[in-house]
């Protein structure tokens, strides 16, 4: 069988609301961002695992809001000038003291004018090892929401997006054949969809359970 030649040309994951697929694990925490204009003290922190989807819905808020969202680690000028603002990792700057006075002074700018706040993190932040006792203090007084590992209808629900959304149809069985094989992850997802189009590029196959198990090893 002539093999064809399989091009990783990059994607995009699409942010937006449309591709927000809502499940048990994710609904409490999207309910939360929705209702962001009565956020206790203007502030919010979405909390959850690698894979759970804390970036993609810190994109509907923005998207939604018109906010701006920007790294903890290195959030530009325009931080400072935001109403609506999304921080993500928060966690990963504790212990730069630059980087939690940065965050400080944004904290309250943000909030002076009367603006909203969305801070991220893997854990909730009362667990932030901050070491700016008052940026400690202030963050642990958000409100928390938290996303969950993705349960199996979420898992099926973005295995079959993924795969639209590199126009392949998967043969019957697959899906429910992989969703007990992966880890409760977004990024396992679309690890396992990319490996599996790159196959059935260079293998002229289907993608099927037989194309999985030999490139997945499952």
């Amino acid at each position: 069988m002539r093999r064809q030649l399989a091009l990783d040309l990059g994607r995009r994951p699409a942010l937006g609301r449309d591709a927000f697929l809502v499940s048990s694990a994710n609904a409490a925490a999207l309910a939360a961002i929705d209702a962001w204009e009565r956020w206790p003290g203007g502030k919010q922190a979405l909390v959850g695992a690698a894979g759970t989807g804390k970036t993609h819905l810190a994109h509907v808020w923005a998207e939604s809001a018109g906010a701006l969202v920007v790294p903890a680690a290195a959030p530009g000028p325009d931080a400072l000038d935001a109403r609506l603002l999304a921080v993500e990792d928060v966690g990963r700057i504790a212990g730069d003291r630059a980087a939690e006075e940065r965050l400080f002074h944004i904290h309250n700018a943000v909030l002076a004018r009367g603006g909203r706040l969305l801070l991220t993190g893997r854990a909730p932040p009362s667990r932030w090892p901050l070491v700016l006792p008052d940026l400690a203090s202030r963050v642990a007084a958000a409100g928390v929401a938290r996303l969950d590992p993705p349960d199996e209808a979420l898992m099926a629900g973005v295995l079959l997006k993924l795969f639209a959304d590199r126009h392949i149809r998967p043969r019957p069985g697959l899906i429910g054949w992989l969703v007990p094989r992966l880890e409760r992850s977004f990024a396992a997802a679309e690890a396992a969809v990319a490996r599996l189009d790159q196959a059935a590029l260079s293998q002229n196959r289907a993608v099927g359970v037989r194309l999985a198990a030999r490139t997945l090893q499952m």
